[in-house]
C-alpha cells in the first residue's frame, strides 16, 4: 500500500484486512441495516465473506496504489468497518460501520486521518463521494471532513435496481476547482440543490 500500512488516530487504527479477518467483516456486512445503502446485498454466509474480502481488499494490497482500511479499536485491533478510496477515475470515497458503534463519530475520525495523509501525499488530486438523500448521516460525515456538495442526480441503482437520488460531495487536493462531471454526464436527471 503507498505512503503507509496503518494509520492511529486518537481510538483507531486505521490498517490492512488480513486473510483472517473474514468474521469481523461478515459481521459488518451481513447486517440489512448496515447494506441499506451500499451497492451490495447483505452477505449469507461465511464463504461470501471470504470471497469479498478477497476481492475488495487484498487482490487491491497487490496495486501501486491502494487506500483499502479495515476500520479499528486500538483496544482491540478488531475490524469494526471499513473506509477506502476506489482506484477509478472517481476516487469514490466509502465507508462501511459496524451498526454497534454508529452515532460515534468513528467514521468522521477515521475519514479525517486519511484526508489528512492523502494533503501529505498529494498521490491523488480529489476524492469524489455520493450518498443516497435519504441517508442523512453519510451526508453529515462529507461535510465534516470538508467536502462541498457539487449536485444531484437521479440514478437506477444497481445490483438493487432500485432509483435513486444521490448528492456528489468532492474535496480537491491542490488549487484546482474543476468538478467531477462523470456522473452528470451520464445521467440525465440532474440538478442543483439550493439548500445544502
Amino acid at each position: 500500500m503507498q505512503n503507509t500500512t496503518s494509520i492511529n488516530t486518537n481510538r483507531l487504527i486505521l490498517r490492512k484486512f488480513n486473510e483472517n479477518d473474514f468474521n469481523s467483516l461478515f459481521l459488518i456486512l451481513k447486517d440489512k441495516d448496515v447494506n441499506t445503502y451500499l451497492p451490495m446485498f447483505p452477505l449469507k454466509n461465511i464463504e461470501e465473506a471470504k470471497q469479498y474480502l478477497y476481492q475488495n481488499f487484498i487482490e487491491k494490497y497487490k496495486l501501486p496504489i491502494s487506500y483499502h482500511y479495515a476500520i479499528c479499536l486500538k483496544s482491540n485491533n478488531i475490524p469494526i468497518g471499513y473506509i477506502n478510496i476506489s482506484d477509478d477515475e472517481s476516487f469514490d470515497f466509502g465507508y462501511a460501520l459496524n451498526k454497534n458503534f454508529w452515532n460515534n463519530g468513528i467514521i468522521t475520525e477515521a475519514a479525517k486521518a486519511i484526508i489528512k495523509m492523502l494533503k501529505c501525499s498529494k498521490t491523488i488530486p480529489f476524492i469524489t463521494a455520493t450518498h443516497d438523500i435519504k441517508n442523512i448521516a453519510s451526508g453529515k460525515v462529507m461535510q465534516k471532513i470538508g467536502m462541498k456538495y457539487q449536485y444531484s442526480y437521479q440514478e437506477q441503482w444497481q445490483p438493487k435496481d432500485i432509483l435513486v437520488t444521490f448528492r456528489m460531495y468532492q474535496l480537491n487536493f491542490d488549487n484546482n476547482t474543476k468538478v467531477f462531471k462523470k456522473y452528470w454526464n451520464k445521467y440525465p436527471i440532474h440538478f442543483v440543490e439550493k439548500e445544502i
